[in-house]
């Protein structure tokens, strides 16, 4: 299914019911009174984060939602019968905004949480409820009022605790596949990955974390150029970011050291606040390289990056180094869950 992680949806509680003018019309009460109820309530409009929806794709197809118009009132003191609520499920990480102003309305996280995105009206009043000691036959009643009717823009935002970071053609694909039981596109040409894809890392029975792959970056992504911009945000939520490197690029014109650096300022124009989380260098396609010059070739990177912080040397397609590099990452997460200072393992 195609990732979409944008749409505008148009939604609209219903009206409440009328009030209802009546009056008795029984035998052998010959002045009656009057017995109009009340409508019923409008339906309103939630959103609801559910499991097993995870993108955004079908409100292209069903882009309006209403909810139930509250009934009519009836005679005999009968009231209308509320409107139904209109419940539209969404995928966990939705967050809501007023299409119009911007403005952020609420934010979908946890399976099961619900969210009031437009009110039902308010019932209108038969006219029993106008009945008083001066006033015994009343005309008067009430009308429903509206329900709210707004339009709304939903933006998904992938939950991860790790985010894979990279040019095109890194290695990313390759690597949560030999992780997971994830199976994005994988291919010896840049541009295979078109949406996120997440994982489910389980290093033993008890432990395990969620890894997200994202379209590659280019030079210009956090300017728009290519996919950067639509899916930078959602490495936002991620505790840990995995810069991967290849070590050995099939472009001529691209050194490691020159990628590793456009997607650095890539994402420091993006966002302070990215640029600040903990972030890991993972140099990848190992096998691609001599044996007896890996290590001087893979130190003579580190040297011109001036990179002090951890560094893991993997061959994703070999599955080599991935098993001690997500060890590495689950103590990590977890030192990090109970609020730790996680102590960075020494490069290998």
């Amino acid at each position: 299914m195609r990732f979409v992680d944008e749409a505008e949806i148009r939604v609209e509680a219903g009206d409440g019911g009328n009030g209802k003018a009546s009056f008795r019309r029984e035998k052998y009460i010959p002045l009656g009174g009057p017995d109009g109820g009340d409508g019923g309530d409008g339906g309103s409009v939630y959103l609801v984060a559910t499991e097993n929806v995870n993108t955004l794709v079908d409100f292209r197809y069903h882009s309006v939602h209403r909810a139930q118009r509250g009934q009519n009132g009836g005679s005999r003191d009968c009231t209308g019968k509320k409107g139904d609520d209109c419940f539209v499920p969404v995928p966990p990480g939705t967050i809501v905004y007023e299409a119009d102003t911007g403005e952020k309305i609420g934010d979908l996280t946890k399976p099961g949480q619900q969210l009031l995105v437009a009110k039902g009206g308010f019932h209108g009043l038969g006219n029993t409820r106008f009945k008083s000691s001066i006033n015994r036959a009343p005309q008067q009643t009430s009308k429903g009022t509206p329900g709210e009717h707004r339009m709304l823009r939903l933006e998904l935002m992938v939950i991860a605790d790790v985010g894979l970071l990279g040019m095109p053609n890194a290695g990313k694909s390759s690597l949560i596949r030999a992780v997971s039981s994830a199976r994005p596109k994988v291919a010896d040409y840049p541009f295979t990955t078109l949406h996120p894809n997440l994982g489910v890392v389980r290093v033993d029975d008890m432990r395990s974390f969620v890894i997200a792959d994202i379209p590659g970056v280019i030079e210009g992504a956090a300017e728009g150029a290519g996919l950067g911009l639509q899916f930078l945000k959602h490495l936002s939520r991620t505790g840990l970011l995995l810069h991967i490197l290849d070590i050995a690029p099939y472009q001529s014109d691209e050194t490691p050291v020159s990628a590793a650096r456009k997607i650095i300022a890539e994402v420091e124009k993006w966002s302070d606040e990215l640029a600040e989380k903990p972030r890991w260098l993972v140099l990848n396609k190992i096998d691609n390289v001599p044996d007896d010059e890996l290590d001087a070739h893979c130190q003579a990177i580190l040297d011109e990056l001036d990179w002090d912080g951890p560094v893991y040397k993997i061959s994703a397609l070999k599955n080599q180094g991935t098993q001690e590099l997500m060890y590495a990452i689950m103590d990590f997460l977890e030192a990090q869950r109970n609020s730790l200072e996680p102590i960075a393992d020494e490069p290998v």
